[in-house]
């Protein structure tokens, strides 16, 4: 009998940890759930968020960033007394920054519009991940700086990874890491997340710091102000269009040819 009994005891110790593992779906609808709840957070059409990016040696820029439902996103931001754009029109990406001597708004390189188009995901990549075509795994539990989290993979259908660190208690992002191929080359980011704050019944993060994976030097994002379903015009992620400038020859037949008029004048005088 006590045989028995001891042998009993051993396989509840065996399968208790397997009855309490969480499957991926239980973790992500406790994600979900965290952030304000599946229906909530889908009948959101538009957001506005405010506030300002925290560079190194105490620069700041205030920024902007509007997204519309399904994928579209505009960021401007002001630095040194003048304004950059980034947006994604749902198709393509385009960009105007005048820091480096461009004023007109140009098209984004490839690689970028990649990035932009995670960004112009209004929900995530964790929602409706099947839908969307990419690979999630629960890959068990680490330690993020003392709190226990689930750590998620997420593979994207364009080939980008980005791992996920949620609190296995609040079911909140912690922390998340990146790989993304830029000109050849594969590039680990790493961001923070955290300063999470109730704006009408949704969760959100108002600090994000983030940079490339191991080093000191980070940028950090900080909201100062989320607006629920602004009015936000589809004209204002559409890439302006660019006036025409007549070419120098074309420059040079027109003084060509009121030079030509104004002494045809004279003579007539």
């Amino acid at each position: 009998m006590i045989r028995k009994l001891a042998l009993a005891a051993a396989a509840l110790a065996l399968i208790a940890p397997l009855a309490s593992a969480q499957t991926l779906d239980e973790v992500l609808a406790k994600h979900y759930e965290a952030m304000g709840g599946y229906e909530k957070l889908k009948a959101v059409q538009s957001v506005r968020m405010t506030g300002k990016m925290i560079m190194g040696q105490g620069m700041e820029a205030p920024f902007t960033i509007e997204k519309s439902r399904p994928n579209k996103f505009r960021m401007e931001f002001t630095f040194q007394g003048m304004t950059g754009t980034q947006a994604f029109d749902g198709k393509g990406g385009w960009m105007i920054m005048p820091f480096s001597g461009k004023k007109d708004p140009e098209a984004m390189p490839a690689d970028a519009v990649k990035e932009m188009e995670e960004q112009a995901d209004f929900d995530g990549p964790l929602v409706d991940w099947k839908a969307k075509g990419h690979t999630v795994e629960l890959l068990g539990k680490e330690d993020v700086e003392g709190t226990s989290a689930h750590k998620l993979k997420a593979t994207l259908k364009n080939g980008n990874v980005i791992t996920y660190y949620i609190d296995a208690e609040t079911f909140l992002v912690l922390k998340e890491e990146s790989k993304r191929t830029i000109k050849g080359t594969e590039v680990e980011g790493e961001s923070s997340v955290g300063d999470y704050k109730q704006v009408e019944g949704l969760t959100m993060p108002f600090a994000i710091e983030m940079g490339a994976k191991g080093s000191p030097q980070k940028q950090k994002l900080v909201t100062e102000k989320v607006e629920i379903n602004p009015k936000v015009e589809d004209a204002r992620f559409v890439m302006p269009a660019v006036a025409a400038k007549p070419d120098s020859a074309g420059a040079k037949s027109a003084a060509k040819d009121v030079k030509t008029a104004a002494a045809k004048k004279t003579d007539k005088k």
